[in-house]
């Protein structure tokens, strides 16, 4: 898929990969986004995630989708994570949603959703659930892209540079007529 100067293509397990999304991973959690990790994050440990996720991904449990510019640089990143449990065929999750600081605002993000969701149909997948941070999460934009507010959790996780924040959970009902 091309939107604007992006190419969106699922991510292969090679050292070229590994390394561009440990540094998207690290540079994130340094600008505060909350995706499970603190800062300082080692990129050690953002290799060994990435690892995990991307064997993940060769096994068929999740789709992990890069962004590119024209250049052939990484600028964002989402996982749709199909591995869940036998009574949810029908349900997939969006994961790990990260757009390089210098590449916000272009649009990047809403073409790598909209990809993860033609995915999720192809896959039968036909609700997919996400969670954000509710201190200066991705709100907004999923419920620009569609998505509905279920609650909130209070204190759910500590923010990358300390301090507790909620989360909200977020779900999306996918219609295949539409893909």
């Amino acid at each position: 898929m091309q939107h604007a100067t992006v190419q969106i293509t699922p991510l292969k397990n090679d050292a070229p990969t590994l390394h561009a999304l440990s540094e998207l991973l690290i540079s994130t959690v340094a600008h505060g986004g909350s995706v499970s990790f603190m800062h300082p994050l080692s990129e050690a440990d953002a290799r060994a995630f990435w690892q995990g996720s991307l064997a993940a991904a060769e096994q068929g449990g999740r789709i992990i989708l890069g962004a590119f510019d024209a250049t052939g640089i990484l600028t964002g990143t989402v996982t749709l994570l199909l591995d869940l449990p036998p009574n949810q065929p029908h349900r997939a999750e969006i994961a790990k949603m990260m757009t390089a600081k210098a590449h916000r605002g272009k649009g990047i993000a809403a073409a790598l959703l909209a990809e993860a969701e033609k995915l999720a149909l192809r896959h039968g997948r036909t609700l997919l659930t996400l969670d954000t941070a509710e201190d200066e999460g991705a709100a907004g934009f999923y419920e620009k892209a569609g998505y509905q507010r279920t609650g909130i959790i209070p204190d759910f996780a500590l923010k990358p540079h300390g301090g507790l924040t909620g989360t909200i959970i977020f779900w999306k009902k996918l219609h295949p007529a539409a893909s």
